[in-house]
């Protein structure tokens, strides 16, 4: 397996869990983070070393990137596993998909590529790399179907971890906030690129936001040592040690819950913070060669997985140059005042939340499950996956 960022990890690390409900034997192995490795995986590289995003940043690792590449997929040649599972990181997993399918090794993709918003041609490829396509969205099935990839649609898994209702006073209690005080939740990203864009982008919207609501309270949880002490030197540069921010190590999941309104960089979060039923803002940046590039390669108005879930602007978006501090201070600060636009968003959400919740892990399980020697399940030998 290969999973190259905390929401791939996350969706991998369900995945192990549900499969080895069934096969418990099962070695799993490869590229993962430390979700994966709790639930039993074997991590040969951290995941880490794969979270980058953007032309600019992904050139400047793409020699360490390729190394571990070449590097893991001569030993999968050398020790073939049953099945591999690329989990996400398409760029990376497609190209040893496509050589472990040509050696007849099973390539099963997790997560598809997102060629309904840009790059679509990528479909020539993908159709050549994998032998199964496991889609989180609906609308995605027939996508692969129409070009004959096997494919199922298994639902999210955040879906099913995340309750249809959540108890807010009971995480403001875990948390112990008073359950009248205004929260904001900041999230810049989960990878260092990320916040070598958005950190300072964050705090100083952080500051905006203290000065319209003095009372306010803001919680930014980080998912890595690193990105904790990137975000705590951006607080230090702009000297806003000052500010009412609380740093938690994890927990996005409890600061969105308890949060009024969230202001969240495009990615996976945004999808957490809409099953959380939470009001938000979404904003990206990136360096400005990539920023060019992908400008020009998107199909569609929309970043954010909710607004294109829902097919039309649900929250608001704004994307690098427009991505400033006064312009998502007052979205934002807008937005948490507006109790009727908040209770149109929560409906909009809540839908989706049902469309998506489909016990997505015990589905992907069941579709990978018949890529197995199953005789293998009754010998000494264990699975390797």
């Amino acid at each position: 397996m290969v999973a190259g960022e905390a929401s791939g990890d996350l969706l991998a690390s369900h995945l192990i869990q549900a499969l080895k409900r069934r096969l418990p034997e099962t070695d799993f192995y490869g590229i993962g983070g430390p979700r994966m490795q709790a639930a039993g995986f074997r991590a040969l590289f951290p995941a880490e070393k794969l979270a980058v995003r953007g032309y600019a940043e992904v050139l400047r690792h793409y020699r360490e990137i390729t190394g571990i590449r070449r590097k893991f997929l001569a030993d999968m040649l050398d020790n073939p596993p049953q099945v591999f599972i690329g989990v996400d990181a398409p760029d990376f997993n497609l190209h040893l998909e496509k050589r472990l399918k040509a050696h007849g090794i099973p390539a099963i993709h997790y997560v598809s590529p997102s060629i309904w918003a840009w790059r679509g041609g990528r479909i020539r490829g993908i159709a050549q790399s994998v032998s199964h396509m496991l889609a989180l969205f609906p609308f995605e099935e027939e996508i692969y179907r129409r070009n004959n990839i096997p494919v199922s649609y298994v639902g999210h898994p955040l879906a099913d971890v995340i309750p249809l209702e959540v108890d807010r006073s009971a995480l403001r209690e875990k948390l112990d906030i008073p359950q009248d005080q205004l929260v904001f939740a900041l999230l810049p990203g989960s990878r260092q690129s990320e916040l070598h864009f958005m950190a300072e982008t964050f705090i100083e919207t952080a500051k905006r936001l203290n000065q319209r609501f003095p009372q306010a309270r803001f919680l930014v949880p980080l998912a890595t040592r690193e990105t904790r002490d990137m975000f705590e030197l951006a607080l230090y540069r702009l000297s806003a040690q000052e500010l009412p921010i609380t740093r938690l190590f994890g927990h996005a999941h409890d600061a969105m819950g308890v949060a009024d309104g969230v202001l969240v960089a495009s990615g996976t979060a945004t999808l957490e913070a809409a099953l959380l039923k939470k009001p938000m803002v979404i904003a990206y940046r990136m360096s400005p060669w990539s920023w060019r590039l992908m400008r020009r390669m998107k199909y569609q108005p929309w970043v954010g997985l909710p607004n294109i879930l829902a097919g039309r602007f649900v929250v608001p978006e704004f994307l690098q140059d427009d991505a400033t501090p006064d312009n998502l201070a007052q979205a934002l600060g807008n937005l948490v005042e507006d109790q009727e636009t908040c209770r149109r968003i929560e409906g909009v959400f809540t839908l989706l939340h049902e469309q998506l919740r489909q016990n997505s892990s015990v589905r992907a399980a069941d579709a990978i499950v018949q890529y197995l020697n199953r005789k293998d399940v009754w010998t000494s030998a264990p699975l390797a996956v």
